[in-house]
Parts: structure tokens; C-alpha cells; sequence
């Protein structure tokens, strides 16, 4: 049984996103092949973003059986702009299961969409209640955020009491009936109204917030971030006989995935680079220098020429590619090819 409070929330937040809920493509559909497509995205990457690669990359790969029939390489390549490419390597091995287990259906219970590679309890819950209509909860970072102003709740919601405490919460405040729209609401109004500044006279949940009146721009509270490490590294840029000299990762996160080479600052000497790039990946700032050498350099394990009229289908990470579309590049490639 649930209390006049909690009835009165659920009321509240889906009247509000009825009326107010933003209209995204993954919202318009119940395939649960494309919400799981919009979730996978949506991690680590902005909206924006998404809503320029989302309905492109499922006409690529409609189907769990259209992406566990390419190659990995082709895969990476459709991701590229997105990051985080394990994400990608993820949706390839649920697509090949989905395919070859459940004859191309998805599955339809928590516990066998759970058991997925890849998908933990928010991916899970979210399938459930956006595919399926299954009173199943979900916490994200708009969801923590709602919650722990909501409840006043003080404690860092990433330790474990913490995660605890929401997704006991999430559970008790899902409304059973409506749980597609009420899901949607609560992670709206996270990224809307009760954002990084509430915006409280116009929240739905004003009259029962316990945090509005205890500065809720304080929460959710959160165990203090790992410092950023700053790294530097050095790229060769080689070109021979219409050919560039890459290197392909063979662990991390960019396993698959094709870079400029690395060599010890030593190896250039006096050599200025022609590109310097400044960019940002997890907990590393990293400052990239790229040297144009027209000397043979001894290729090492993992490195490959490649021809230069292969670059557009060889996956990069995004700051490689970007270097390769740069003006200082993309002369030298130009003069090669001409």
C-alpha cells in the first residue's frame, strides 16, 4: 500500500511530464532493440549528440541481426564521434546473442536482459519499463539527483549505502501503472528543473521536496572525485608510396582501433610538430604532439601501412580523427595524394 505522499508524487510528476516531457525518437518506439541503442548512447554522452547520430546508426543497424553480422572494424567505424567504443563492442556481442540464443527476438524478463554483456541494473530496468511498460526502477544521475533532494538525503549517493538507499527508493516511488511515463518523468525533471540549479518554484514536487529549503543545489552529495593526471605523448606522421604508417590497439578501451604511432620525444630530435592537440579522456589530460618524418622509421609491433584511400573506413578515436581532418594534416595528405 502506498502512502497519500508517494501517490501524490507519482500523480504530480506524470500530469507534469504529460504536459511537459521533451519528444525524443527513442520515446516514440517500444522496440526495445532501438530504446537499448538510445540507452547504450545516451552513456557519457550528451543528448545533443545523440540526436544527430540516433536515427543514422539504426539505418545502418535496424535490427540485433544487422550489427552481428558485420565486422568488428565496421562497427567501431559506425560509433566513431561517440567515444567510449566499448559501448559498441557491448551492442555487437548482445546483438550476436540476441541473434544466435533468442532466434533474433529480444528478451523480455529483467533477469535474461540483465544477463546480457554489458547491461547492469539501470540498462535493464530502463528496457523493461520503456519496452515492456514493467513497474521495474531505474537510477541514473538525474534520477540520484531528484531523489536525494527529495529526501534530504545527505549521504554520498556512490558508495554503496548510498546506491542502496536510491534504488530501494526508485522502487518504492515507481508507479505501478504508468511506470514507461513515470520512469521518463523522473529522469526529465533531473535534466530540466532539478538540475545542477534547481529551479524549484516550478518544480511538481515542490510541496513534498525536503530538500528545497536546505540549499538542494548542494545534493546530491558525492565521495570526492579522483584528481585528473596530465600525460604527454609523441605521434609519427609518415607517409610512403600513397600509404600511412598506423598503429592498431590491441588492449583498452580502443582495442580494434587505429592510431598515429608513438615514439619517445628523443626520436625527433629537432623536429617540430606539425600538430599539437589538447583533449580530456576520463581522468587523463592528455597533450598529443605529431611530427611529419620523411625518413622510414622501423615499424614496430602492431603497426601497418595502410593506404591512404583506406582512411574513411578504418575506425579512429575521435581525437585521431580530427587530427587527420586538421588543416595541417590534411595538406600533407593532400599533397601525397595529388
Amino acid at each position: 500500500m502506498s502512502s497519500p505522499t508517494t501517490d501524490f508524487i507519482r500523480q504530480a510528476l506524470i500530469q507534469w511530464f504529460k504536459e511537459h516531457g521533451k519528444d525524443y525518437p527513442w520515446r516514440r518506439t517500444t522496440n526495445p532493440w532501438r530504446i537499448l541503442v538510445s540507452e547504450v548512447m545516451l552513456q557519457q554522452t550528451t543528448i545533443a549528440t545523440v540526436l544527430n547520430r540516433y536515427e543514422r546508426w539504426l539505418e545502418q543497424f535496424p535490427t540485433p541481426k544487422d550489427l552481428a553480422e558485420v565486422t568488428e572494424e565496421v562497427a567501431l567505424r559506425s560509433w566513431e564521434g561517440l567515444g567510449y567504443y566499448r559501448r559498441v563492442r557491448s551492442l555487437q556481442k548482445i546483438a550476436k546473442i540476441v541473434t544466435e540464443n533468442f532466434n533474433g527476438e529480444f528478451p523480455k524478463t529483467f533477469d535474461e536482459i540483465k544477463s546480457l554483456p554489458g547491461i547492469g541494473d539501470y540498462t535493464a530496468g530502463a528496457l523493461c519499463s520503456f519496452a515492456y511498460n514493467l513497474a521495474t526502477p531505474i537510477v541514473d544521475a538525474n534520477v540520484a539527483r531528484v531523489i536525494a533532494r527529495l529526501d534530504n538525503y545527505r549521504e554520498p549517493v556512490d558508495a554503496r549505502l548510498g546506491v542502496q538507499y536510491l534504488w530501494q527508493r526508485a522502487k518504492e516511488l515507481i508507479d505501478p501503472t504508468e511506470p514507461r511515463i513515470f520512469n521518463s518523468a523522473l529522469m526529465e525533471l533531473g535534466q530540466t528543473l532539478c538540475n545542477k540549479t534547481p529551479d524549484c518554484l516550478l518544480c511538481p514536487l515542490r510541496d513534498h521536496c525536503q530538500g528545497k529549503m536546505h540549499h538542494p543545489e548542494e545534493l546530491p552529495a558525492k565521495l570526492p572525485k579522483i584528481p585528473t593526471t596530465a600525460i604527454e605523448h609523441h605521434d609519427v606522421l609518415y607517409i610512403h608510396n600513397g600509404a600511412i604508417l598506423l598503429a592498431k590497439s590491441n588492449q583498452g578501451r580502443h582495442v580494434g582501433m587505429y592510431r598515429f604511432p608513438q615514439r619517445e620525444e628523443e626520436y625527433f630530435q629537432l623536429l617540430e610538430p606539425v600538430l599539437t592537440q589538447k583533449y580530456s579522456v576520463t581522468r587523463y589530460k592528455v597533450t598529443r604532439h605529431i611530427y611529419h618524418i620523411t625518413v622510414a622509421p622501423q615499424i614496430m609491433e602492431d603497426e601497418e601501412m595502410v593506404p591512404l584511400s583506406q582512411l574513411v573506413h578504418v575506425p579512429f578515436a575521435s581525437p585521431d580523427r580530427k587530427a587527420l581532418h586538421s588543416p595541417a594534416i590534411s595538406n600533407i595528405l593532400h599533397h601525397h595524394l595529388s
